[in-house]
């Protein structure tokens, strides 16, 4: 990647576009350079231009862990793309809290942020950023007569779909641009971009390469299609439209097309769930699982806002030999949960404490670290002990060694974006809200997940829309999915269901619709008059 020169690839106004002025459009002297046109003759070295496609949702820079960062003007370790989603939809939620006192922290997890919060003026440049990457390689690979690089095209255009689907998601209100301009884009909403994402999606199914068919970590045919079934499921919210028919399809195709759950038990624990988020998940039984990931390596690929900070931010020192219990050198000590979170297991409770609050759980997706932490919270900042821990993510082996950085500094854990036990339990949800299918299919779907985690498994009877959301709490819990799902339930912002600390009150209240979605950057604004404020900001 360090060869790789882009001529012009910046951001005007962070909208998405990539600028081509001629008097910079000159052959270098310096016969060691090596340019996009070297880049793109042929299909060999295209595919290192679209590494850094996909690079663009897993590292911040060119240097790593810090140094040449993508986007300036922000601390390069605490906003890559994986960091900001945990906080943006994860934080803002029933989730967890964060004990850390960094200024646009505390604004999400208390529902009161504005339009200078730094993570949601963030993470809209990193997308933009991810859309103008796709841009630039669509069209300049378009010029290679290969077929591999009609495939490779079609990977570049999912990565823009996908980003795309976050900015509509999180934004709702964003320039669609999809070819290199030097106007300033218009304005586009859901209705336009939620079209354009499901035809680019319907469109490279056939242009991906067939199910497990393509390089680890390389999209193939799957991915479309699951995130087409991730989108249908929200589009009353997006859209107002009903599309669960389409959402049930769609995961249909995807538990068919041969991925498989990790049901591999390799370390003996009777728990298979807790291996998909191990340093060895590329190899150990949970890749095949895996639709959608970002690649991490603690030598190869380091960055403080992927794994590493899903390993270390959800510790603290005091927990004991952390390289025993993580494979880490140290902890942060900044997120924990909920009791909200804790609630969501209490059909598996084992063991309580003499105050009576629950210790230990018939299920391997509770994994809390209870031990000198409090059920309650009672303060949020400089108290990580407030609130139970959580481990999701260790760097650790199945075998139990730790990951190639054998200093303990960055995580080799590969970060799902999507794996195939979302799709199973879009199946359940698209089946209960009517989309069609078989509830006694997505009552088996839930129950295969269930049993890997040595969860009691439930009947029919059981599956209510709210036993599906709880559901995707339990399995998917710190994915960065909670947030999107409470929205679709109508619970996120309302007062029917609160967390402790929701809209700034230690019990919870509810807040305003308007933060349904987050304000575009302030600077954006400034500089295209184009573009209007989303309401509430």
């Amino acid at each position: 990647m360090k060869r790789i020169k882009y001529l012009v690839l910046s951001l005007i106004a962070g909208s998405m576009m990539t600028a081509c002025h001629s008097d910079l459009d000159q052959t270098p002297i310096d016969p060691d350079l090596f340019t996009e046109v070297d880049v793109y003759q042929n299909v060999d070295e295209a595919k290192s231009a679209l590494a850094k496609v996909y690079a663009s949702l897993a590292l911040t820079g060119q240097q790593g862990p810090a140094g040449q960062p993508d986007i300036s003007g922000f601390d390069e370790g605490s906003f890559g793309f994986t960091r900001m989603l945990f906080n943006m939809n994860e934080l803002t939620t029933d989730h967890l809290v964060n004990a850390w006192s960094d200024p646009a922290l505390p604004g999400l997890q208390l529902m009161t942020w504005d339009a200078g919060n730094d993570y949601a003026e963030a993470m809209y440049y990193r997308l933009a950023q991810v859309v103008s990457f796709s841009n630039s390689f669509i069209s300049l690979a378009g010029q290679l007569e290969a077929e591999e690089a009609s495939s490779m095209i079609a990977e570049a255009r999912f990565i823009r779909a996908y980003a795309y689907y976050n900015l509509m998601d999180l934004y709702a209100n964003v320039p669609l641009v999809t070819e290199i301009s030097t106007e300033l884009p218009t304005q586009s909403n859901r209705a336009e971009i939620f079209p354009f994402i499901e035809t680019e999606l319907k469109e490279i199914i056939d242009l991906l390469p067939a199910a497990r068919g393509n390089e680890y970590s390389r999209v193939d045919r799957v991915a479309a299609q699951a995130l087409l079934s991730r989108m249908y499921l929200n589009a009353e919210v997006f859209i107002g439209e009903d599309r669960y028919a389409d959402a049930l399809m769609y995961a249909e195709e995807v538990i068919n097309s041969g991925y498989t759950l990790n049901t591999t038990d390799g370390n003996n624990n009777g728990n298979a769930y807790d291996e998909l988020f191990l340093a060895d998940n590329d190899s150990n039984g949970a890749q095949n699982e895996f639709i959608f990931v970002l690649n991490y390596d603690g030598i190869q690929s380091q960055a403080y806002s992927g794994a590493t900070f899903l390993v270390k931010s959800t510790a603290s020192g005091n927990w004991g030999d952390l390289q025993k219990l993580l494979g880490v050198n140290g902890a942060w000590g900044g997120y924990r949960t909920t009791k909200s979170m804790v609630e969501k297991f209490d059909y598996a409770i084992t063991g309580s404490d003499a105050d009576g609050f629950p210790i230990a759980w018939r299920d391997g997706r509770a994994n809390f670290f209870t031990e000198g932490h409090n059920y309650e919270i009672q303060t949020l900042l400089n108290t990580f002990e407030d609130g139970y821990g959580f481990i999701k993510f260790r760097n650790l082996k199945i075998n139990g060694e730790p990951g190639n950085d054998i200093s303990g500094e960055h995580a080799d854990c590969d970060v799902p974006l999507i794996r195939l036990a979302e799709v199973y339990l879009n199946y359940a949800e698209a089946a209960v809200k009517g989309g069609g299918g078989s509830l006694a299919t997505a009552t088996g779907l839930i129950n295969e997940l269930r049993t890997r985690a040595g969860a009691p498994t439930i009947t029919q009877g059981d599956l209510t829309p709210q036993f599906v959301l709880d559901e995707r709490s339990r399995e998917l819990q710190w994915e960065g999915l909670r947030r999107t799902d409470l929205i679709r339930y109508g619970q996120f912002t309302s007062s029917s269901y609160v967390w402790p600390f929701k809209g700034g009150t230690q019990n919870g209240t509810g807040v305003e619709d308007f933060r349904k979605i987050f304000p575009l950057p302030v600077n954006v604004l400034n500089i295209n008059p184009n573009l209007t404020q989303n309401p509430g900001y």
